[in-house]
């Protein structure tokens, strides 16, 4: 069964991610979080091709038929839903879906589609229905006895404990997911969870170690042709490059991980791997560079009509321009960051950029 990684809507976008500074000039780290939001969250483990996933042996009788693909063309639009940042209309479409499965007695499309359940009520940070959706996931795997599930329902249920800062747990779940891997031989399932291992090691200050780890991930990740879960793991990389001062190394890899993102049309990794670039460019001052990948950045938000993500490049520009001083410029970014959180109904997001406006007022 073939996996993919994606950094969606959920995991991926980091509302909760807490990322660590350089171990150089401290004092400018503010500047640099809401670059590095996506840059530590977990992976959650989803299908590469949903369909191929879905794909079982034919029920007997038109009604039964007609139902699973009902329940199959639901858990696809949950996944669109997903990607376009509205978990709320996701878990609609996943409950639906369920209750089809469950009335055909599906169970293995019942695990699947818990696992798209946990990563919307993720993405909502109602994280006491995502874990309750995410181990139902799991006691599935178990009870069909289907350990390329096991593996990648323990990486979600992993994924949720790092959004919640409990790292040990986390550990212990990605080290029982790697250890089934390496019993069943399961590359793909032994990449994944050696690059959650990295993350815990990073979240943990150990830059070193998750260092290697990661590059001991992304052997097995090359060697399932896995380019979208080689491209997060590769902005992991640079992440823990970045954090322990190894600027050049870190845009190298950045660099190949937005190459590789850019040919697999794999736009979120692209983000990912943009804003570690303008992180460290910005950081060294290099500016010219900083805003030619902001405009890299928003052209793909606006392609992906990602009104979150829209609105983070609005904030980008504003912070680097704060930065600069121009004060003016700044905050009309700001403002149309703004009118979005608005649109998108943020409000913890609206009072924040409303205190940077009033904040930069005061400098003028």
């Amino acid at each position: 069964m073939k996996q993919r990684h994606l950094y969606p809507g959920a995991l991926s976008q980091g509302h909760s991610s807490h990322h660590r500074k350089p171990r150089q000039n401290p004092g400018v780290w503010s500047f640099y979080v809401l670059l590095f939001t996506v840059a530590l969250s977990p992976v959650v483990a989803t299908a590469t091709d949903l369909t191929q996933q879905l794909h079982r042996p034919l029920l007997n009788g038109s009604v039964l038929r007609s139902s699973r693909d009902d329940a199959d063309g639901l858990l696809h639009l949950a996944e669109e839903q997903l990607l376009a940042s509205r978990a709320d209309k996701a878990i609609n479409s996943c409950l639906q879906a369920i209750e089809i499965y469950h009335s055909i007695g599906d169970l293995k499309a019942q695990g699947l589609a818990y696992s798209f359940l946990g990563r919307s009520y993720i993405q909502l940070e109602r994280h006491k229905e995502a874990e309750d959706a995410l181990r139902r996931e799991l006691g599935i795997a178990r009870d069909t006895q289907d350990f390329s599930a096991q593996i990648f329902a323990l990486n979600n249920i992993g994924a949720l404990l790092m959004q919640k800062a409990e790292y040990i747990p986390a550990e212990k779940i990605f080290e029982e997911a790697w250890g089934i891997a390496k019993n069943i031989k399961h590359a793909e399932g032994e990449g994944l969870s050696l690059s959650n291992l990295g993350l815990v090691a990073a979240k943990l200050g150990d830059e070193n170690k998750a260092i290697k780890l990661y590059e001991t991930a992304l052997k097995y990740r090359r060697q399932v042709g896995d380019p979208i879960g080689e491209a997060n793991t590769l902005n992991n990389l640079g992440d823990s490059y970045f954090a322990a001062g190894e600027y050049s190394e870190s845009i190298g890899v950045y660099g190949t991980a937005l190459r590789m993102a850019k040919l697999s049309h794999d736009t979120l990794n692209q983000i990912r791997a943009i804003d570690g670039l303008v992180s460290i460019y910005s950081f060294t001052g290099r500016y010219n560079r900083t805003f030619d990948l902001l405009e890299q950045r928003l052209t793909l938000a606006n392609k992906l009509q990602n009104l979150p993500e829209q609105l983070k490049s609005f904030e980008s520009y504003a912070l680097v321009y704060e930065k600069l001083g121009q004060y003016q410029t700044a905050r009309n970014f700001y403002e149309r960051a703004i009118n979005l959180s608005r649109q998108i109904e943020d409000s913890h997001k609206e009072i924040f950029l409303q205190d940077r406006v009033r904040l930069i007022e005061r400098k003028v």
